[in-house]
């Protein structure tokens, strides 16, 4: 049995509780694979992840992400988390940008302000959306076809289809049939309305009944897809907040941005738990 460093993180909130929760085991180059499915099942969490050390000199650090349920190539919230950990903990980047290393190869962070930002890593998976699909999503949402706007594949690993809804209200009030929804991943998105307040421009939700946890709080390799599609697409300016977790009781923010040919995304994360884990 073996001591490791631990830190629990609230991802994409400055206020803890309110954000998306993550796992970091640090300096988990000792564990096996058993081990880590393990205890990212045991937690509990959307996401536990791993900090390791690099196999390559173009990264900083390199991290695997669990679900309960598989491993991730990418994912949004761990990948901010892990490097508030890392950075944290005496990290030093080697350039001005952190480089991570994962299973979906080398994602670029920045710092912008009290914030870290990941560059949005290519799509696996764009474009139209079939149309058995756009059935199954509208049966499983228990909405009419028709009240689709627009919707498009936005996988950059973890296999998300989006839809866009007319608005905010329309969003929020999502009563899934999530046994009718299997292992599609869907994230919705829908515009606020001038009596939604500033705070930001965007709602989104994130339906993932097959990764044991029916609704993510905050979800950035959703956001992270959706800021390409909506933004190429000219529906979102190339600067907005998006807000997740409303349904929940969260009050997530994510800060997307097109600068030159990349998207950011981008929020705060706070630290709530530091102590070890014995494995």
């Amino acid at each position: 049995m073996t001591r490791f460093a631990y830190r629990q993180v609230d991802v994409f909130s400055a206020t803890a509780l309110k954000g998306n929760p993550l796992g970091v085991v640090i300096g988990a180059d000792g564990l096996s694979d058993r081990q880590m499915a393990a205890f990212a099942n045991w937690t509990n969490l959307s996401e536990t992840t791993f900090l390791l050390e690099p196999t390559t000199k173009d990264a900083d650090y390199r991290v695997r992400i669990f679900t309960v349920a598989r491993e991730l190539p990418f994912a949004g919230h761990p990948t901010l988390g892990t490097c508030h950990v890392w950075l944290a903990a005496g990290g030093k980047p080697r350039r001005s940008e952190v480089v991570q290393e994962c299973g979906a190869g080398l994602i670029r962070l920045r710092r912008d302000g009290t914030r870290l930002a990941f560059a949005a890593p290519p799509l696996k998976r764009s474009g139209a959306v079939e149309a058995d699909v756009l059935a199954l999503i509208a049966r499983a949402l228990r909405i009419a076809p028709g009240a689709i706007h627009a919707s498009n594949w936005v996988d950059n690993g973890p296999g998300f289809v989006a839809v866009l809804l007319a608005s905010r209200a329309e969003v929020l009030a999502l009563k899934p049939d999530f046994a009718a929804m299997g292992d599609i991943r869907i994230g919705v998105v829908g515009p606020w309305q001038g009596t939604d307040g500033t705070e930001a421009q965007l709602e989104v939700r994130a339906f993932v009944p097959g990764e044991g946890v029916h609704e993510d709080p905050v979800t950035g390799s959703l956001n992270a897809g959706l800021g390409q599609w909506l933004i190429g697409a000219g529906i979102a300016p190339e600067r907005y907040v998006a807000a997740q977790g409303t349904a929940l009781g969260r009050a997530g923010r994510v800060h997307v941005e097109k600068i030159g040919e990349d998207v950011w995304v981008g929020g705060e994360t706070v630290t709530c738990i530091e102590g070890t884990v014995t494995l």
